[in-house]
């Protein structure tokens, strides 16, 4: 009976460490089980992505990078717009929709389905203006005459005219509204005024601009080195957002900016401030030879970074052709 008692803890002793060596042999097989299983997944995936590739041609990368610059243009064009929050919201419909839908929600995927399918009809119809002007912008890169003049002392000579007219006019606090087309053409915007196709000075420009004069109220739009039109009337913008304190003149200059890309000088006739409005954006407070400076470096910088629109290629084809023929 003595030795049974002295033998006992030796037998638990041993059953001890081999319960050990178990834990520990289990726990490497386990490992090693699941590295193997990861070594697999890793090499199925390789196998599969291998095997995708081969089915990939050079036409299915082109078509998926067409479709990626097709988004990224269309994001560009809705950014800092109210569309930007309405797709924020779109995405955020298409997420709930399978979520809804997997969790059995049958009311909620039905409202939010049918919130969906007439929400592309409504959007349309609300944001009218914004695809209007999309397709206007797509069009004016596509085929519009670029018009900013190409000899760079001629572009600073007409400059300097316009900006002893600016300085000039924001002394003696005389409103004025001057339009510098650019790509997006503004043959509507030109017709609703007097058309003069006159050449730019700083006196014919103040004379215009003068109080009580027959065309200053209203935009006078220039064109490469001429002044094509005087008191046209410009589109208001429809952002809510802007400063309250701003008047008619500086919410026509900030709407032409952001259905063209056209440069939009305002002399405000309460403050003599000098204002620029480019691409829906009006930046205040300008001096004359700041003013100057972003003119010249903003069109340089167009002039120079820009290829042949399809309509100047088009013309160019038809002028050698019609030389070859005569």
């Amino acid at each position: 009976m003595r030795e049974c008692i002295i033998t006992l803890p030796r037998i638990c002793k041993t059953e001890k460490k081999s319960f050990k060596m178990y834990l520990i042999i289990r726990f490497l097989l386990y490992n090693l089980i699941v590295t193997v299983m990861e070594v697999k997944f890793v090499q199925e995936l390789i196998m599969i992505f291998t095997n995708s590739l081969k089915d990939i041609s050079i036409w299915s990368i082109i078509d998926i990078l067409i479709v990626a610059f097709i988004f990224y243009r269309g994001y560009i064009l809705i950014k800092e717009t109210r569309a930007e929050q309405l797709l924020k919201g779109v995405i955020l419909l298409l997420i709930l929709i399978p979520i809804s839908y997997a969790l059995r929600l049958q009311m909620l995927n039905f409202i939010l389905t049918k919130t969906l399918t007439i929400g592309v009809l409504s959007i349309i119809i609300i944001f009218q203006p914004e695809i209007r002007r999309a397709l206007e912008h797509i069009g004016s890169t596509a085929f519009d005459d670029f018009h900013v003049i190409q000899d760079d002392q001629k572009l600073e000579e007409v400059i300097d005219q316009l900006i002893i007219a600016v300085e000039d006019m924001a002394e003696t606090k005389t409103g004025a509204l001057i339009a510098i087309e650019q790509g997006t053409g503004l043959a509507e915007i030109i017709s609703t005024g007097t058309q003069l196709d006159a050449v730019i000075t700083s006196a014919l420009i103040e004379n215009i601009f003068f109080k009580n004069t027959p065309l200053h109220d209203g935009a006078t739009i220039i064109r490469n080195d001429r002044i094509v039109s005087a008191g046209c009337v410009l589109p208001l913008t429809n952002n809510n957002t802007i400063n309250k304190k701003l008047g008619t003149r500086h919410r026509a200059a900030i709407g032409l900016s952001e259905i063209s890309d056209a440069l939009v000088i305002v002399v405000s006739e309460e403050t003599g401030a000098i204002s620029l409005a480019v691409k829906g954006r009006l930046t205040r407070n300008y001096d004359g030879k700041k003013l100057k400076s972003i003119l010249l470096k903003v069109m340089r910088n167009r002039r120079d970074k820009r290829g042949k629109t399809y309509g100047e290629k088009v013309k160019i084809c038809l002028k050698k052709l019609k030389e070859r023929i005569s």
